[in-house]
């Protein structure tokens, strides 16, 4: 099969994104806006890409409207009219069934948290909200939004990069040489679809 992308919909082109790159890993990304408001989103078009400086990144979509999706509007940079920061915390066998109630299409304003049963915690160093009940959360300044389309395009991708000001990692889950010990961690690994898989079946290959 031969496939020209731009004789493809959105939604096929998702869709075949979304099922050959896996597993994904999927950041469950906190923020706040002006008000004070709390928002949580989980992302599966996200990873870790640099360790000097440190940075991550999450790519939220408009909506169909155009309008920006409130994690993207509340942690863009404040010069655009966010808040300029977020947190990252990480989906494990614990909590995802909850996490993945929080993509659900909330009023605006209205607090995931509460919604899907989740307890926000405090960040050390951002007014942005952690998930409480993950092992690692990252807690991000942002550094600028990459925009693949014209502002107000319906579906456009964006990408949000963060430079990581510090972490909290659960006692026990890390070696002195912060190595994470997967089988503690229980990560959780966004597939096609509605599936997700487990990390709990896992090998070691050395380089050489």
């Amino acid at each position: 099969m031969e496939i020209d992308v731009a004789s493809l919909p959105h939604a096929l082109r998702y869709n075949l994104l979304i099922g050959a790159i896996v597993p994904r890993p999927i950041a469950v990304v906190g923020t706040v806006n002006a008000r004070g408001e709390h928002n949580l989103a989980p992302f599966s078009f996200f990873n870790g890409v640099s360790a000097e400086p440190m940075v991550v990144m999450f790519c939220p979509v408009n909506k169909r409207d155009g309008s920006e999706n409130d994690s993207l509007a509340n942690a863009k940079p404040v010069a655009e009219g966010g808040t300029g920061c977020f947190s990252v915390s990480i989906a494990t066998e614990a909590n995802i069934a909850a996490v993945v109630k929080c993509a659900a299409e909330l009023a605006h304003g209205e607090s995931e948290f509460a919604y899907a049963g989740l307890t926000p915690r405090a960040c050390a160093r951002i007014a942005a909200p952690a998930l409480l009940e993950s092992p690692v959360h990252f807690e991000c300044e942002t550094i600028e939004v990459r925009r693949f389309a014209p502002l107000g395009t319906p579906n456009a991708g964006n990408c949000v990069f963060g430079r990581v000001v510090h972490v909290r990692v659960d006692d026990g889950l890390a070696s002195e040489r912060m190595h994470i010990d997967p089988a503690k961690l229980r990560a959780v690994g966004r597939l096609g679809g509605s599936w997700y898989a487990r990390t709990g079946d896992r090998f070691e290959l050395g380089r050489g």
